[in-house]
């Protein structure tokens, strides 16, 4: 949380969000077979990329603004791309675009994602750490 949000910058809504997940994990039972794919945790790393400004566009190409259908996620452009813009994409659904906003607007407590989308969920997440922060988190390598 550090590198997305320095000592200098101070992010009391990043606080909030951490105490509210560590609250929630205090309670929760672990919901998938590898921790790096419970809902829990994937819907908090999503929101931190919200709160530091990097979430991810998922609406329209986020290269070109088409609103053809969306096959990839892109960290260089900031979302998914279409097929004509997603060459050096990482492969995204319409099932992991679905996860990743059901995750977003839901609270941490009831956060739900199918294996699959979560799994291209948390190379979304990867991915964007290591663009827009400069680092990969380890507990977080996609698989």
């Amino acid at each position: 949380m550090l590198r997305l949000f320095t000592e200098q910058e101070q992010s009391p809504r990043a606080f909030e969000a951490l105490t509210r997940f560590l609250d929630v994990l205090d309670g929760a039972e672990a919901r998938a077979e590898e921790p790096a794919l419970d809902p829990l945790v994937l819907s908090f790393q999503l929101k931190l990329l919200w709160l530091s400004g990097y979430l991810p566009h998922l609406t329209s190409c986020a290269e070109c603004g088409s609103d053809r259908p969306l096959v990839g996620y892109s960290p260089r452009a900031g979302g998914a791309v279409c097929e004509r813009c997603g060459a050096d994409s990482l492969p995204l659904s319409a099932e992991g675009i679905g996860g990743i906003e059901g995750l977003l607007g839901s609270p941490l407590a009831e956060a739900e994602i199918g294996k699959r989308p979560a799994r291209e969920a948390l190379r979304v997440i990867t991915a964007s750490y290591e663009y827009h922060g400069g680092f990969r988190l380890r507990t977080l390598a996609a698989r």
